[in-house]
């Protein structure tokens, strides 16, 4: 046995700085890995077989049109709330572009989004609650502009939970996917003060316009629903302490 000890000890002496320059290009290449792919990606599969990609724990949103079928004009002309919507799964791609249109980044360099913002302070969250919709799981997902991305906060289907929470409007139940939009008023409120919050309540409005015409364009129906309970639409989607709801947008495709 000691002979044998003897001898191990006599290899690691010999060899420690090869054993100690492979670990270091271990560790190196693990960093150069992690730089260039941003951590490992990997894809599943949902229903109807398509691909999802996530990283990092975010799902990768299909990349926004910036050109559509339908002009300006015209969806303005065509827009109107709509609460009746058959039983079709949403689009993964529609969903995207619809929270690309609400939130999504127009100016990569100083990361300006869709929406007009005082100050681009951007106080608002948004978040989609998930009934049925192609290539996602049934859940609550936060909306990540910044990689237009979603990521997966609670799984399960709790659109009746949100249809109670907005006193019992059908179409919130009937709607295979819903927009939440929150605002964290300080963001707004630091930089001017009080009036910062009807800065914030303009701003649910410009986006909230916004889901109504690029909907629309897509020929999704959608309707802004603001008779809810607000704790509870904060606790279904997961909310922060210094979050508050503000809007909830139900999209289907019109019947």
């Amino acid at each position: 046995m000691l002979i044998v000890c003897t001898a191990y000890l006599k290899f690691f002496e010999q060899y420690k700085f090869v054993m100690r320059g492979l670990v270091i290009a271990t560790l190196l290449l693990s960093i150069v890995f992690t730089f260039l792919y941003g951590g490992v990606k990997f894809i599943h599969e949902e229903r109807y077989g398509d691909k999802v990609e996530v990283e990092n724990g975010w799902i990768k949103l299909p990349e926004p049109r910036k050109k559509g079928e339908m002009s300006v004009e015209e969806a303005i002309e065509k827009r109107r709330s709509v609460r009746d919507y058959i039983d079709k799964p949403l689009k993964l791609e529609h969903l995207s572009q619809i929270l690309w249109a609400a939130q999504g980044i127009t100016d990569p360099i100083r990361k300006f989004r869709s929406a007009p913002s005082a100050g681009a302070t951007y106080p608002l969250e948004l978040y989609v609650v998930v009934g049925d919709v192609v290539g996602l799981k049934p859940g609550i997902y936060h909306y990540n502009p910044y990689n237009h991305s979603l990521k997966l906060i609670k799984e399960g289907d709790y659109r009746y939970d949100l249809y109670i929470a907005c006193v019992s409007q059908k179409w919130v139940l009937k709607a295979p996917a819903s927009i939440v939009i929150t605002a964290v008023y300080e963001r707004t409120i630091n930089r001017y003060g009080e009036r910062g919050i009807r800065y914030v309540h303009m701003e649910a409005g410009h986006v909230g316009q916004n889901i109504y015409l690029q909907a629309t364009a897509l020929g999704i129906g959608t309707v802004a629903v603001g008779a809810f309970y607000d704790e509870r639409v904060e606790e279904i989607v997961g909310a922060k302490d210094n979050e508050r709801a503000l809007y909830v947008f139900p999209l289907g495709y019109k019947r």
